[in-house]
């Protein structure tokens, strides 16, 4: 019993480096659909986070049974309510990617993001890609220093936020309300999708050291 118990908590935590798979895969088809205005793609990651939702429906079921039938302490409880906590945080991410890429089909045949701050969405793309990779091998390894390096990483994703308001808020800015709006959502997708993936870092930190992770300010 305490074999296929432990072979059970290994198991989900397969689940949710997979699912940082599925996350980190629909970010990235949903930057390409947002720069490319390429509405099949878009369709992709919105049709996909259907998945990405079961996925966690599923975590759940099987984390609540394991509270039901196990009763576990100590460690054992940390690692199915920290499982329970991060598939939350990823299949918000998943949503993350989703509203970006219906961003890119609602401007389609136009492309929602101006020239001027491509470079920035792109560079807040591959930020975000590399998130949530890094997330998935702390998960694996429950590696409290790739932790804790994460967290650092995410720095990366609010300085090109702040460029975006940069942008939007020049004297020059030519592109109107409804771009800048757009703008203005797009970037905070992004922003919180890197918080999740630091959430889900300290999560880790947590199961591992028993100290409780700081809220991520909203």
């Amino acid at each position: 019993m305490r074999d296929s118990y432990r072979e059970e908590l290994d198991d989900i935590n397969a689940q949710l480096v997979e699912m940082t798979n599925s996350v980190g895969s629909a970010m990235s088809k949903a930057t390409t659909a947002l720069l490319d205005a390429d509405v099949a793609l878009a369709d992709l990651v919105i049709a996909g986070d259907a998945h990405i939702d079961a996925v966690r429906e599923n975590v759940d079921d099987r984390c609540f049974t394991l509270l039901a039938r196990q009763q576990p302490v100590a460690t054992d409880l940390r690692a199915i309510t920290t499982a329970m906590a991060t598939v939350q945080d990823l299949e918000r991410m998943g949503d993350l990617a989703q509203h970006i890429a219906k961003v890119a089909r609602m401007r389609f045949p136009d492309h929602a993001v101006p020239q001027e701050v491509r470079p920035v969405f792109l560079d807040m793309g591959h930020i975000a890609e590399s998130l949530v990779a890094q997330a998935g091998t702390i998960i694996a390894k429950r590696d409290v220093e790739a932790a804790v390096r994460l967290e650092a990483d995410d720095d990366l994703m609010d300085r090109n936020h702040q460029q975006l308001f940069r942008e939007l808020l020049s004297d020059d800015w030519p592109h109107g309300i409804e771009s800048a709006i757009d703008i203005t959502l797009l970037g905070r997708y992004y922003e919180r999708f890197a918080d999740h993936a630091v959430s889900v870092a300290r999560r880790v930190v947590y199961l591992v050291t028993g100290e409780r992770p700081l809220p991520i300010a909203s």
